[in-house]
């Protein structure tokens, strides 16, 4: 273990390490409640009919590399914090082994070994991520068939305000519970776990409802 600490913080493997602390402090922050897990998202909009994504830029520039790119590596399709932990795992562990067996510590090399590593990473993490595409499909799936959840009570499951996403359940008879992402219709509000909110409305931009607290009597 001891090795492995020292290895990580050779100049050679400092960005990857970097990334991947970063990415566990992400993660402490998401379980904790202190953020959502969609927190850092892209603003891309997949459209399964067309099973590409689309991102928007100003008119004039040719992004459809870009969309065709974020499309394979199912960026907008999965969370970016989830398809950036499935990056970050194997480039850090291909950073630490490929530098052990060449024998190197100098960062000018690692950072040269850094874009094959980056590349095969990428690819691991489209084949890791591939699975999750159809879980969180059937997360917003109660929007795209039209079986949206207003009008119902939901209970907040990571804390939400008016700014900051949220997650909450809607209890379904006879069927698992419906994950929503959320925020507060008030900018005021600011709804913990635990806490029954009522669904009043869809937000399309932000792709969550928005919810109101409820007192459950």
């Amino acid at each position: 273990m001891t090795d492995l600490f020292h290895a990580a913080l050779l100049p050679a493997n400092l960005l990857p390490t970097a990334l991947l602390v970063f990415v566990l402090l992400y993660w402490l922050t998401v379980i904790t409640g202190l953020l959502d897990f969609k927190s850092l998202d892209l603003d891309v909009h997949h459209h399964p009919e067309l099973h590409h994504t689309h991102f928007h830029a100003p008119e004039g520039m040719g992004v459809s590399w870009l969309n065709h790119a974020l499309a394979f590596f199912n960026l907008g399709r999965v969370p970016l914090m989830v398809f950036v932990a499935f990056v970050a795992l194997p480039l850090w562990v291909g950073s630490i082994l490929l530098n052990y067996y060449l024998g190197n510590s100098s960062w000018q090399l690692g950072l040269l070994l850094l874009l094959p590593l980056l590349l095969v990473a990428l690819l691991v993490a489209k084949v890791l991520t591939t699975p999750f595409v159809h879980v969180f499909a059937a997360f917003e799936k109660d929007h795209h068939d039209g079986t949206r959840p207003l009008g119902k009570v939901c209970t907040i499951l990571l804390p939400a305000s008016q700014q900051h996403l949220g997650q909450a359940s809607v209890a379904v008879p006879n069927g698992a519970p419906l994950m929503l992402n959320v925020r507060a219709a008030d900018a005021t509000t600011e709804l913990r776990k635990g806490d029954s909110a009522l669904v009043i409305d869809y937000d399309e931009q932000r792709r969550c409802y928005v919810i109101e607290p409820y007192e459950v009597s």
